[in-house]
């Protein structure tokens, strides 16, 4: 049975943000913690409140997700609930995108992030046997100012299991160029450059993030597929799409999975990762995602691994890790 055999395949996960993240469950503990914050503490009425109806919806408990954030104990509550999720499901690594601007400007101290992000990583370890990692991303639609504040604090702080750079938010009107000396610096000081490009505008958006950013993972890049040129150089030089094909039906970038331009960018060579972005609030599961592409696609079992395979291989791991990643996946049958 399909659904059993990507179950039983060890998968990574790379595109996936930290507040959207959070599960009925997780929301449940937060609004315990902070029932001043509103949000339903009654599981039906949390669970209703929850189901996604539109963009402006999903905005609106993302955010409600986010006030109730406010110490070490709640961003806890967030990486340990995250980390049961992603343990039920066999994915044994994350790299998980947080955006430490949007903490500290809702007046979280820096260290209190730090040590939640620090105790919720070894209980994802300790408990879960799941490994995080962190990326820290630039909220784009604050502009420069965020560019920098993001930088000074991954840079100054580097805790440990920060491996990349990123650049989130929406994307219409908010040039990739603009935050080049951010990323330059960034990968002077050894981070990976992982910048969202072509989710909500063009393929021009994934060569800036190339160019300008020196990408080494596209964050979604659904646009991609509209150029031909731009697939070629993404298959020649290996650079990885963070594909999130639930999460584009939401947003309305695509129509369905049936219709995800996945296929043109596999036939073009390029190399597919498949994830989730904001799981719970797009009704997501990375599970879910392999057997949505494997049936939309009619892909044999073979192809489903490669799937879980390219995962890894554009995955920030030492190579050990990765090699070992790669032969339990071969021995799934």
């Amino acid at each position: 049975m399909l659904r059993a055999y990507i179950h039983a395949l060890p998968k990574v996960e790379l595109h996936v943000h930290l507040v959207g993240s959070a599960s009925v469950d997780t929301v449940l503990a937060l609004a315990e913690r902070h029932p001043e914050a509103g949000v339903p503490t009654d599981r039906a009425e949390l669970a209703a409140f929850y189901e996604f109806r539109d963009f402006d919806h999903f905005l609106k408990v993302y955010w409600a997700v986010q006030s109730m954030l406010r110490d070490r104990g709640d961003i806890d509550v967030l990486v340990t609930g995250l980390a049961a999720e992603l343990a039920a499901q066999n994915v044994r690594y994350a790299e998980v995108t947080v955006t430490p601007y949007n903490h500290l400007l809702d007046g979280m101290r820096g260290d209190e992030l730090l040590a939640g992000l620090e105790s919720g990583r070894a209980t994802a370890h300790d408990v879960h046997g799941v490994e995080l990692a962190w990326v820290f991303d630039i909220p784009g639609e604050k502009g420069v100012v965020a560019g920098r504040e993001t930088l000074t604090f991954a840079l100054r702080e580097r805790p440990d299991g920060l491996v990349a750079f990123g650049l989130g938010g929406p994307e219409v009107g908010v040039g990739r160029a603009q935050f080049a000396p951010f990323f330059t610096a960034a990968r002077e000081a050894g981070l990976h450059s992982v910048p969202h490009a072509g989710e909500t505008t063009s393929p021009a958006t994934v060569w800036s993030a190339i160019h300008d950013l020196g990408a080494e993972r596209i964050g979604h890049g659904t646009s991609s597929a509209a150029d031909p040129a731009l697939l070629a150089h993404l298959a020649e030089h290996g650079i990885p799409l963070e594909v999130c094909p639930t999460s584009n039906v939401r947003t309305r970038q695509v129509a369905s999975v049936d219709a995800h331009p996945v296929r043109r960018m596999l036939d073009h060579g390029v190399v597919v990762t498949l994830n989730t972005d904001d799981p719970p609030m797009f009704g997501a599961t990375l599970e879910g995602e392999y057997l949505a592409v494997a049936t939309s696609l009619g892909l044999r079992r073979n192809e489903v691994a490669a799937l879980a395979a390219n995962g890894v291989r554009s995955a920030f791991l030492p190579d050990t890790r990765k090699a070992a990643l790669l032969a339990e996946i071969a021995a799934v049958s």
